[in-house]
């Protein structure tokens, strides 16, 4: 079985960091977002992946390359224009070759790793299986409706939710989808929706089943979300003492905190889960729990937590703490003498902001 990852889109809720880096290479505990799907279709034998791009001169492409990277055979489709879920999938007809697939949306992470789902779908027989996960308000997503066991319909936003069960954008599909696609209509948005061409084959009376997640299921579209999945990511590392030769001076450093190589905490208090990358310094600092910080960053004389800080940022003599923030590649943040107080941050690459 083959995989395609649906990325792409503009990123826009995530704006201003997706002006320059494209949703799906966003980091979560220093790990890009679309690399957790590729991980869990490699876990389950999937690794003939094709991603749909927006264009050859994505990041996407030059950082994922062939794959080798992520130990998977990565192809390339190009969707120049954004005209909706099916006629993404629609376009990589060509790459399945008439067998059955999974489709991952790329900015979607999980806990579940769905092995079983996966491994077995080939055999069910089933035309289309639609992961659902469980949402605490139903009336802002597409909700299932099932009946013994068959998904009968969806209902967009409904007032009055059958259920609080989710479309959390993973499917599999046979090859019958494509036949689907052709016999859909844009809808009001002028896209082609995949749910359309689901209902196609619920219509024909091709079995498409549900399955339920486990655990759970952030869409990681917008900041908020975003620096909640790294929460979540940090919270499953596993029990660790800190690594002795890593810290200078008078540190105090908490278990499950992961130091990359070439890293230095000096006189500083890092408390975990925290994860810091390679070839960066904490010095005179507080790092909080559920924090990510990436390569070649520095931080001084601040304090930070619940955030994610990217790669060659400079984060010096900040005033207060910096709290659930997303701070984007070469952002540099220093402090400016103003009295203490929390900072909530939002920055693009190559940002300044004096605080």
């Amino acid at each position: 079985m083959k995989a395609v990852i649906l990325a792409a889109g503009q990123g826009t809720r995530l704006r201003p960091v997706t002006y320059t880096m494209p949703k799906p290479l966003v980091p979560v505990a220093n790990k890009w977002l679309i690399a957790y799907a590729i991980d869990t279709l490699k876990a389950a034998g999937l690794t003939q992946i094709a991603i749909v791009v927006s264009s050859m001169d994505s990041p996407i492409v030059d950082t994922l390359g062939a794959g080798d990277v992520l130990g998977v055979e990565i192809s390339y489709i190009v969707q120049e224009e954004q005209l909706g879920l099916a006629h993404a999938i629609g376009m990589a007809k060509d790459f399945v070759d008439d067998e059955p697939f999974c489709v991952f949306l790329g900015d979607n992470i999980f806990q579940d790793k769905m092995h079983d789902l996966l491994v077995n779908f080939p055999s069910t027989g089933y035309a289309a299986q639609i992961v659902l996960g469980e949402v605490p308000d139903p009336t802002r997503f597409g909700i299932a409706i099932i009946e013994e066991g068959r998904i009968k319909g969806v209902v967009e936003k409904p007032k009055d939710p059958p259920s609080n069960l989710a479309i959390a954008g993973v499917y599999l599909f046979q090859p019958t989808i494509f036949e689907a696609i052709t016999k859909i209509k844009p809808s009001w948005r002028n896209e082609y929706e995949i749910t359309d061409a689901i209902q196609v084959l619920i219509d024909e009376n091709q079995a498409v089943v549900p399955y339920a997640l486990e655990g759970w299921w952030i869409d990681a579209g917008k900041p908020d979300p975003i620096v909640v999945a790294n929460q979540l990511v940090l919270e499953e590392l596993p029990y660790s003492e800190a690594d002795m030769d890593k810290i200078e001076g008078s540190s105090d450093v908490g278990h499950r905190v992961v130091i990359g190589e070439n890293s230095r905490i000096v006189d500083s208090v890092v408390r975990g889960p925290v994860i810091i990358g390679d070839n960066t310094t904490i010095k005179n600092s507080y790092i909080g729990p559920y924090t990510a910080i990436g390569n070649d960053t520095t931080v001084e004389d601040s304090e930070v937590e619940f955030s994610i800080v990217m790669n060659n940022c400079e984060i010096l003599n900040v005033s207060g703490r910096i709290d659930r923030s997303l701070i984007a590649h070469n952002a540099r943040v220093t402090g400016s003498g103003l009295r203490p107080g929390t900072r909530r941050l939002v920055l693009a690459e190559n940002s300044l902001a004096e605080i």
